[in-house]
């Protein structure tokens, strides 16, 4: 069996680079490192070269031995494709280097142990898995303790590759019952990777484990005690698992569970408590551990209050009393932003329909949120308050977190626990009993709204007031906790309330706009914009004021808080429209404005949020914007065109870093705000464009990323509507895209082109009319597409209403060619539809379908009842679409009087009581 030998001159120029790269002087040097390391990984036994380094070099200093051994972990991948002799080798390597002399050498192998061994399976590496649970019976106790934690590491990392049967047997059923021995073990070390090692077994339901389960238990009640808070956090971090994956088992015990947890909640040891807050958290959000939560409220809740104060760990690093507005922000401060274009097109629903469907959101405190609508927007790395303290998960935030949830899940019953406390912190002397106070009250403002409403009338001056604390961090919680209450700072229920809560609110809070604070600013620039977004048009009386302040924003805010003055800028102009339009506002907006955009380069990543912010302005301004119209229009076509070629560049040279599509995608976004604000005006510039626009727009709906075809479809629809003539002569190419982009089943990423695709063919009909002999051709192919995603179980329900209102708007344009599909669809057409909002779109559509049904009749013969529940669902129905229902519902039951009156009686009575009511039928 050959034996793999490197090659000197091989060996010499890895050894050179690895020394080279200890020079970390020079960034430029570094950047040549990395490439050439890079294009090391193209030579096939590579990682074996590393593994002799690491293994087989005890001459070279241990520093360039474990660099190769770090590298060799980045590239362990690389074994899979590697040939048996370089795979061999640098196995065989591995695990003699997990044993030499050297510490620095053992960290190193053990991370490339886990490393391999996660990418190859234990399964196809046994003998890696077997010297591991060897080493635990080690004589020596760091060998021990180094098996142990590449053994913690491997089941932390992928527990279901280690719970696999190989050779007949299932390693976890010999290492179970030896790691429950070791949680008795002398070392704490030893200790802790034992409980650890055992707890990542329990997601994912291992029956090795579970067979155990009593035992394991009964070790995380003799450890719950241990002297190292190593220990006891991993111990509750079991128990945390437990109650997610197998809460019966702790039911029994849950009183001794929770006082155990209740102590650990206050533990000195931050990770300790942290751990055991999470179990909090973990036992709020199941709805159906609710019953066992409720009688531990009492105790549970005051302790998670107290936890909301700032440690003085926290304050140490925060530096949180400077007035540092005029501070330039560290780089390293400016978190990863995301842009990922328009919104997919939805429909709204009617509030009925939509109050089924709310559950409580969290994210308010910096913790990942799921399923949130608000993917697609361009924003922080951070939700409304995950800056408020570290943008590290602590105990701070998840104790806000836990609050939050109690509080949608106990409403009242957990302000009667908390009234008391909660009062003792807000009026406390002490600043940060009342921050935390002032955390408490926004964390509970969802779910605790109808006890806390009565009440707000005192705690909001309270709050306004709060605005004017002498310490930074009370104000910037005060901002925040002010957001969450805007709602009901901005409903319009009379001159008092808008005097009394409304206007104070708003001046307090563009007070804290111009703080001398940038966490300050922060945060009252991102409760200010929270505040135009439930405020709306009730803005438009107190423009120039608003706007005054945050121009002047422009001139103090450091590069951070400017990304978020953007994004409060463009909330404005979403919030009040077309007041903006006035010219004294465009006056006061358009020069900040102008003078960032043309300091920035095309290449400049904070040149996206200001497209972005310019996207919303355009739309509110509309005409008045002609002004500042040729240099926009003109850089957003040069933005398209470059972003094109490297993108094509790309395509041909993959080794070169594929292009950021943020910049494609906004400048997109920003050319569908010109048009809908603009429509024909933009004719000159579209006409004059060099490369054509309208090229470069069929090139984008090509593009392999999805963001750019969803912005690429926003846009085609954008010109249907407001500048057809000019998009008309581009259709054939367009539409052959927009065809293929039709999909039943998207993949998740695909849905919101897909949506925004079905969404601008139902313009594109609309706008060449009936019979057209051009878009007749397409009739067929599209309605080929649309009915099957109308009919598809798993098409996302956005995807299905775009696809029915584009259906009943090719309809109303071509009734000849569609009709006859109409039992195909009828059913599923009424139901995707009956529950949005009456707006224009729904009524076209309806007056297309109803068409439809003049057309061929006998297409309803299965489907009345949908018909007639959609018809009975329309508030407002325009005077032609309800004379369209009109004359169908009297054809329907002229047709045959006794078969209508058998069909009808069998409706629901609200249906039949609408029908007679509002059609006599």
């Amino acid at each position: 069996m050959a034996t793999w030998a490197p090659q000197p001159a091989g060996l010499q120029e890895i050894l050179q680079t690895i020394l080279e790269s200890t020079d970390t002087q020079n960034t430029q040097v570094q950047r040549n490192i990395t490439t050439k390391l890079n294009s090391f990984t193209r030579a096939p036994d590579y990682i074996a070269y590393l593994a002799y380094i690491l293994t087989a070099m005890p001459e070279q200093e241990e520093r360039i031995r474990t660099i190769a051994g770090y590298l060799l972990k980045n590239n362990a991948r690389l074994i899979l494709s590697a040939s048996p002799e370089v795979a061999r080798y640098v196995k065989a390597s591995v695990l003699q280097a997990f044993t030499d002399a050297s510490i620095m050498i053992r960290n190193a192998a053990g991370q490339d142990v886990v490393a391999f061994l996660g990418a190859l399976e234990p399964k196809n590496w046994p003998e890696c898995l077997e010297q591991l649970v060897t080493l635990l019976d080690s004589p020596d106790l760091d060998r021990q303790e180094a098996a142990f934690n590449a053994l913690e590491k491997a089941c932390e990392d992928y527990p279901r590759k280690m719970d696999v049967e190989i050779n007949g047997t299932r390693p976890l059923d010999f290492m179970i019952p030896k790691f429950l021995m070791l949680t008795e073990h002398p070392s704490s070390k030893m200790r802790s990777h034992a409980v650890a090692c055992l707890s990542y077994f329990v997601p994912i339901n291992c029956q090795s484990l579970f067979t155990h389960i009593d035992a394991f238990i009964a070790s995380l009640f003799k450890r719950a005690s241990d002297d190292d808070p190593a220990v006891r956090r991993h111990v509750c971090q079991a128990l945390v698992l437990l109650l997610a994956a197998r809460p019966e088992k702790l039911m029994p015990e849950m009183a001794n569970v929770a006082e155990y947890m209740l102590w650990s909640t206050k533990d000195k040891n931050e990770n300790v408590a942290l751990e055991a807050c999470e179990f909090w958290l973990t036992f709020a959000e199941d709805t159906d551990l609710a019953p066992y939560l409720f009688p531990l409220l009492v105790k549970v809740a005051p302790v998670l209050l107290d936890c909301m104060a700032y440690s003085e760990d926290d304050l140490l690093w925060m530096e949180g009393d400077t007035e540092d507005a005029a501070v330039p922000d560290k780089e390293t401060d400016i978190r990863p932003r995301h842009y990922s274009g328009a919104k997919g097109h939805e429909y709204d629903r009617d509030p009925e329909a939509e109050a089924s469907e709310q559950s409580g959101k969290r994210g308010a405190y910096g913790e990942e949120t799921i399923g949130s609508d608000d993917e697609d927007d361009y924003e922080l790395d951070d939700d409304d308050f995950a800056d408020e303290m570290s943008t590290e998960w602590n105990l701070r935030k998840c104790a806000a977190a836990a609050l939050d949830v109690l509080a949608v899940r106990f409403g009242a019953d957990l302000m009667n626990v908390l009234l008391g406390p909660l009062k003792e912190k807000l009026w406390s002397q002490d600043w940060l009993q009342r921050e935390c106070g002032i955390l408490a009250l926004g964390a509970m403002a969802e779910g605790c709204i109808d006890s806390i409403e009565p009440h707000l009338v005192t705690l909001v001056p309270y709050l306004i007031n709060m605005l004017n604390d002498p310490k930074p961090l009370v104000r910037s919680i005060a901002c925040w906790t002010l957001g969450r209450y805007a709602s009901w700072c901005t409903q319009p229920l009379s001159d008092d309330h808008k005097n009394q809560f409304f206007v104070p609110t708003m001046e307090g809070l563009l007070r804290m706009v111009l703080d001398n604070n940038k966490k300050v600013q922060e945060a009252g620039c991102s409760a200010f914009a929270t505040l135009e977004e439930d405020a709306g048009p009730e803005l438009a009386p107190y423009l120039e004021p608003v706007l005054r302040n945050l121009v002047f924003a422009f001139d103090k805010y450091q590069h951070k808080n400017m990304l978020i003055l953007y994004d409060a800028v463009g909330t404005l102009a979403d919030a009040v429209g077309r007041a903006l339009s006035n010219p004294v506002y465009v006056d006061i907006l358009m020069p900040p404005l102008t003078k960032r955009w043309s300091k920035l380069k095309d290449d400049d990543e904070d040149l996206i949020p200001l497209l972005e912010c310019l996207a919303s302005v355009t739309i509110a301004i509309g005409p008045a914007f002609q002004p500042y119209v040729a240099p926009v229009f003109e850089r957003c076509n040069s933005i398209i065109h470059n972003s094109l070629l490297q993108y094509q560049a790309y395509q041909q040279n993959t080794d070169l870093d594929e292009p950021d599509k943020s910049f494609l995608v906004v400048a997109l976004d920003l050319l569908s705000g010109l048009t809908q604000g603009l429509g024909m005006s933009l004719e000159p510039f579209i006409t004059a464009s060099q490369p054509n626009l309208l090229t470069l727009l069929t090139v984008c709906l090509k593009h392999p990323q999805a963001p750019v075809r969803q912005s690429g479809y926003a846009l085609v629809g954008d010109l249907a509507m407001s500048c057809f003539a000019l998009l008309r002569p581009h259709m054939p190419g367009i539409m052959a895209e927009l065809i293929a982009q039709l999909d039943p089943e998207p993949k998740v990423e695909f849905v919101s082109a897909c949506n925004n695709a079905a969404w601008s063919v139902g313009e594109v009909a609309l706008r060449y009319g009936r019979d057209d002999a051009e878009f007749a051709q397409w009739v067929n192919p599209l309605i080929g597409r649309l009915i099957p995603i109308l009919l598809h179980p798993k098409a996302p329900r956005s995807l299905h209403e775009n696809a029915a209102v584009s259906i009943g708007r090719i309809g109303l344009m071509h009734p000849g060619i569609v009709a006859p599909h109409l039992p195909e669809f009828a059913q599923s057409w009424c139901q995707a539809l009956h529950e949005i909002r009456d707006n224009e779109e729904k009524d076209s559509a309806y007056r297309g379908f109803c068409t439809l049904v003049q057309t061929n009749p006998a297409g309803m013969a299965k489907s009345l009842l949908w018909f007639c529940n959609a018809i009975v669902r329309w508030n407002q129905p325009s005077p032609e679409l309800n004379n369209m229902f009109q004359t169908l519902l009297q054809g329907f039951r002229q047709h045959n009087e006794t078969e209508w009156a058998a069909q009808v009686s069998n409706f629901p009575p609200v249906i039949q009581q609408r029908l007679a009511t509002r059609y006599g039928v």
